[in-house]
């Protein structure tokens, strides 16, 4: 998997190994090989966020995090042990593996920060969170309708409890 994230530094090495863990569970959770994954990720300021919410969504506030999907017809996305379609005509060896590009993934660090502290956990499982939280949503997941709600969800606490952060 490649996570590309806009600055370096930003947050600390075991974080995010953490969140590159919960992400890869997120995509083997659709039947998808993380390792033919590439998500872009950026942390921004609350002014900055606050704008990209304005301009894509509509909504005048800061928020947490924002996704941005790329993928619209996920039955052409290869899933785990499919047959490519068609045999590469070159070497195999001088052909680079193409990622499947997931999205954007934004995230308010002074936000989540807020939020850690409001409901009483870490920096780390925020952060985790929102990031997973996008990456579902990146992988179609939805929180419109109650049963998507339950759904999703349910999907967050599994992951966050596979890498050791549930409530």
């Amino acid at each position: 998997m490649r996570i590309l994230v806009n600055e370096t530094g930003i947050v600390e090495e075991d974080l995010q190994r953490v969140m590159e863990e919960a992400a890869a569970i997120c995509i083997r959770g659709e039947e998808l090989d993380p390792e033919n994954v590439e998500i872009s990720l950026s942390f921004v300021s609350a002014d900055e966020i606050h704008a990209l919410n304005r301009e894509y969504r509509g909504v005048d506030r800061v928020t947490d995090v924002l996704s941005f999907p790329l993928i619209d017809d996920w039955d052409a996305v290869p899933r785990i042990d499919e047959e490519p379609d068609d045999e590469p005509e070159e070497d195999p060896e001088e052909l680079e593996v193409p990622g499947i590009p997931l999205g954007d993934v934004v995230i308010c660090l002074e936000k989540a920060e807020e939020q850690a502290a409001e409901y009483g956990h870490s920096r780390e499982r925020e952060i985790v969170y929102l990031f997973v939280h996008s990456i579902l949503h990146l992988l179609g997941y939805d929180h419109m309708e109650e049963e998507e709600k339950r759904e999703m969800r349910q999907r967050e606490e599994e992951v966050m409890q596979a890498v050791d952060l549930p409530r």
